[in-house]
């Protein structure tokens, strides 16, 4: 019989026990993986998926608010905000998105596909292709390149200069372009990735570059950018909430009320799907326009007092000049000019580095300063008011005495003269105001002297005065300048040694030797009478603004009160409701003895009216009913071994019945005599003021009656 084959299984090898194990455990594990991933996806991720789902399916797009206007004292506008259609390049969107990594490390760049684009755009545009120097802060071209320093085309250089500013907004190229580019740009999208054309507001200067340092400039948010602030921290605070794609104001008033003037962007979303198609939009949020500042000053004041400043800086061969119209009872400021001066519409569009250097570098004699605010110097014969006031305040001199003025004031062994060497005999206070008797001062100078830190009687009404201290004008960066006295000489001193060893603040500056002349700082020797002497006539160290001078005067003028100097008046809706009126109030009141100030006022009165006095021959004619007190100045300064003057004017008129009082102050740098270079410019200025007549004054003329 034959038997049936064993029906059970074999057993399992030990080496197919193996393979089945790592198979099984492999599997296990693959199995679990994708369990925890997908576990991980929909239970720990979700929330955020949907979020970025929520994002890609939408795109925010900022709505450009109006910057609010700024308006004359008579609401007329000195700056307004315009629409105009602008070309802009999104650098994220470009063909190859520019980033500042690319720009340190890539010796071509810009990369081939953004520079195919950027030739396109330039024919398009009319803008040149040819390479310049171009300057990106943060970046460093290879190899071995100075630091930012490129040469690349234009539209290249905007773009990466912008990325280098703001990485995410969007880079201006064009502005105001026409409706057939328009068009076309928006016609072939896929010819001109990341190309966008957009409507924004710009600044429009009804009045051309009338009061351009005053109003100042606006830009983007970029510390490096920044014309006027210096300190980014700074910078920073002052704009804070402000998104960093905004323009905002870079100088002058623009800065100084940005808070106001900015208005806030509007915010429009658009459905897009997966491969980023519009679908439609979402219910837009409506920019707010930015509130409308009125200032004090007066328009057509401002025009008089610029071209008559132009026109003396070229006459007398200056280099420039400012000049201060204020309100000596309240520091309301009517006109305020600088020179040389510029086009604020300039900055509205984008400036290549050729162009700015072009406008604003070497040899342009730096418009953007705002002289009479930001420049000091010393003031010649205009100081010795304050002067006047420390001797008779102090008890140094008295009303009844007198001096010999014999031709010569001895300073050790140098004798010190007048103007023309001329000797004015026994003279007392109110005949040396009038006919600027800087012997008679000298003396003042030698009693007022004292060697303590803080200086004397002199050092103590100067500060009184505001010189040396912040006047609290509402722009940005005035400066504070400075008054000569044995600590101001020691810091000088300190400074000089510092320059010529190059260490401090010099430190990575050559070294300039004494015995190669050293840095001219400070004359390395302590303080005597002598250096107060000089400092008495206001000349030396002493540095003073314009604008201090013309709020010493007003102090003068108000009987003591120094007042606040301001241009802005009250904040205004887009209706021109009034939502917050301005009014800084005075900063302190002098202790002046009246008697005291109605000598120097009347030492003044003959200065500018009486024969022999140093303005009769501008202001003697100007009508009586408006009496001028007045003073020149005329101060040296050597630059590059060579004497130079600086030619100063100061005045004030009381109100009368149908004017507001005025104090005037003109600086034109080395112009000579005060009395030639500056009384002429206030006359046209207290001309228009009082009768809307300025004229173009000549000595003997009379264009007021």
């Amino acid at each position: 019989m034959i038997e049936r084959p064993d029906s059970r299984t074999p057993p399992m090898t030990p080496q197919l026990a193996l393979r089945v194990t790592l198979v099984g455990t492999c599997a296990l594990i693959m199995f679990a993986v994708i369990f925890f991933r997908l576990w991980f996806l929909q239970v720990l991720s979700g929330s955020q998926y949907l979020a970025q789902a929520s994002v890609n399916a939408q795109r925010t797009i900022s709505i450009p608010s109006e910057r609010g206007e700024i308006l004359d004292s008579g609401g007329q506008p000195l700056v307004e905000s315009v629409p105009v259609p602008t070309v802009e390049i999104a650098a994220q969107d470009l063909p190859k998105p520019i980033t500042i990594a690319e720009m340190a490390g890539n010796r071509d760049h810009p990369p081939a596909a953004d520079a195919a684009l950027y030739r396109k755009l330039a024919a398009l545009l009319s803008i040149s292709n040819r390479t310049e120097r171009c300057q990106i802060d943060g970046a460093k071209p290879p190899p071995n390149g100075t630091e930012g320093t490129f040469r690349l085309p234009a539209i290249a250089c905007l773009v990466a200069q912008g990325v280098a500013n703001v990485a995410y907004d969007n880079v201006t190229i064009a502005q105001n372009v026409s409706t057939d580019i328009q068009y076309y740009l928006g016609e072939r999208q896929t010819e001109f990735p990341g190309v966008v054309v957009v409507q924004k507001y710009i600044r429009k200067y009804p009045f051309g570059d009338l009061a351009a340092q005053v109003l100042g400039t606006v830009g983007p948010i970029s510390c490096d950018n920044s014309k006027v602030v210096a300190d980014c921290e700074t910078s920073q605070k002052h704009f804070k909430g402000i998104a960093d794609t905004d323009d905002v104001g870079q100088s002058g008033l623009e800065y100084q009320y940005n808070q106001f003037l900015q208005g806030t962007d509007g915010k429009e979303k658009v459905k897009v799907n997966a491969l980023g198609e519009f679908e439609g939009y979402y219910p837009p949020q409506a920019p707010t326009t930015g509130e409308n500042l009125q200032v004090s000053i007066n328009a057509q004041l401002q025009k008089i007092g610029e071209n008559a400043l132009a026109t003396s800086i070229a006459e007398n061969d200056g280099t420039g000049g400012a000049f201060v119209a204020m309100n000596p009872d309240n520091g309301q400021v009517y006109a305020m000019g600088s020179n040389p001066t510029y086009d604020p519409s300039l900055f509205t569009h984008p400036l290549t580095q050729s162009q700015y250097d072009s406008y604003f570098g070497s040899g342009s004699g730096d418009p953007l300063l705002n002289r009479a605010i930001q420049s000091t110097g010393p003031t010649g014969s205009t100081f010795k008011v304050i002067t006047a006031t420390a001797a008779l305040q102090s008890g140094l001199w008295s009303l009844d005495e007198t001096y010999d003025d014999t031709g010569c004031f001895l300073e050790g062994t140098t004798c010190l003269s007048n103007s023309g060497h001329a000797a004015y005999g026994v003279v007392n206070l109110v005949d040396a105001i009038k006919v600027s008797d800087d012997i008679f001062f000298y003396n003042l100078g030698k009693l007022l002297n004292s060697n303590s830190i803080k200086g004397g009687p002199l050092q103590k009404w100067a500060h009184l005065y505001g010189i040396g201290r912040s006047t609290g004008i509402d722009l940005p960066d005035a400066a504070t300048g400075a008054m000569s006295s044995p600590k101001y000489w020691d810091y000088l001193n300190q400074q000089e040694t510092e320059c010529e060893n190059a260490t401090g603040p010099y430190k990575h500056d050559p070294k300039h030797p004494a015995s190669e002349g050293g840095c001219g700082i400070g004359t390395g020797t302590p303080w005597t009478y002598g250096d107060n002497v000089n400092a008495a006539v206001g000349q030396g160290d002493d540095q003073v603004s314009p604008l201090q001078l013309a709020v010493a005067y007003a102090a003068l003028a108000n009987g003591g009160t120094i007042v606040t100097p301001h241009l802005g008046e009250d904040i205004q809706s887009a209706n021109g409701t009034v939502v917050q009126r301005i009014d800084p109030g005075p900063r302190r009141k002098l202790p002046l003895n009246p008697i005291y100030r109605d000598a120097i006022l009347t030492g003044l009165r003959e200065a500018a009216s009486e024969p022999g006095g140093t303005s009769a021959d501008v202001m003697g004619s100007f009508p009586s009913e408006y009496p001028v007190y007045g003073k020149t100045g005329t101060a040296q300064y050597f630059e590059d071994g060579v004497e130079h003057d600086y030619a100063w004017y100061a005045c004030f008129v009381p109100a009368s019945a149908t004017s507001k009082p005025i104090v005037v102050v003109v600086w034109v740098e080395n112009g000579g005599f005060g009395d030639v270079a500056s009384a002429p410019v206030a006359r046209q200025i207290l001309s228009q003021w009082f009768f809307g007549k300025p004229g173009v004054f000549k000595a003997g003329s009379s264009p007021d009656m």
